[in-house]
């Protein structure tokens, strides 16, 4: 195979946007798995300040950028399967991709656009105190917000990821009998994830799972089975 093909640049564009979301999500589940819950502890509260202003802000670097990565080279992809190989968007690899890439590309919004500019309050409010001075009032409902979001993109993750495998390898999930089908699908499935994504924004008994990694994980298979029966259902 020719790299300089056009089979070879798909797999050039795989590869990075492997690369680059084994980054992303690993770092995610870092956060959420490891750093969250030690932070949670007595120990973890007394390395809290330390490390937010140390390790935090290079963890974050790693976060953002593998976010930025997975998304340009995953739209990538996409555009190249809709223009150069005319994938109709009806077709069942379409709508299984497109799946995952819109809980992705909202999972890369939190990133830029909710997280990483809260976190740099609460980074900034790390320094303050550091030096003598008093922490910023805001680290700590911008820090919460950062939290839930980040919980969010976990939960996310699980059909995220769960639809991207389907689309490379099981299409048959979702043969379209017609585009009527196709349309009810993504009519109900575009509510399903639209209400987990506002979740964090706003105050709703739904947040309540997100206040744990199991309860996080066990909402994460949730969806992921909800909107594989709305599959199943509309399709």
């Amino acid at each position: 195979m020719d790299i300089l093909s056009m089979d070879g640049v798909y797999v050039l564009l795989r590869w990075f946007h492997v690369l680059a979301g084994i980054t992303w999500i690993g770092v995610l589940y870092y956060f959420n798995f490891i750093q969250t819950p030690f932070f949670g502890s007595e120990l973890g509260g007394q390395a809290k300040g330390p490390m937010t202003r140390g390790l935090v802000p290079n963890a974050l670097w790693w976060f953002r950028w593998g976010a930025m990565f997975t998304f340009l080279t995953g739209l990538t992809i996409i555009a190249m399967k809709l223009g150069h190989d005319s994938v109709p968007l009806h077709s069942a690899y379409m709508t299984l991709i497109l799946t995952g890439a819109l809980m992705g590309t909202l999972m890369w919004f939190n990133v830029w656009f909710v997280i990483w500019p809260a976190q740099q309050v609460v980074i900034a409010s790390a320094e303050k105190v550091a030096s003598g001075g008093e922490a910023d009032p805001a680290a700590l409902t911008r820090g919460a917000l950062a939290g839930r979001a980040s919980r969010t993109n976990t939960l996310l993750s699980i059909p995220m990821l769960f639809f991207m495998v389907a689309a490379a390898n099981i299409q048959q999930l979702a043969t379209p009998s017609g585009g009527g089908g196709v349309a009810k699908y993504w009519i109900a499935a575009l509510v399903v994830i639209l209400a987990v994504e506002l979740n964090p924004f706003v105050s709703s008994p739904a947040q309540k799972p997100l206040a744990s990694v199991k309860g996080t994980i066990h909402m994460g298979f949730v969806l992921a089975i909800v909107l594989y029966a709305l599959l199943e259902l509309t399709i």
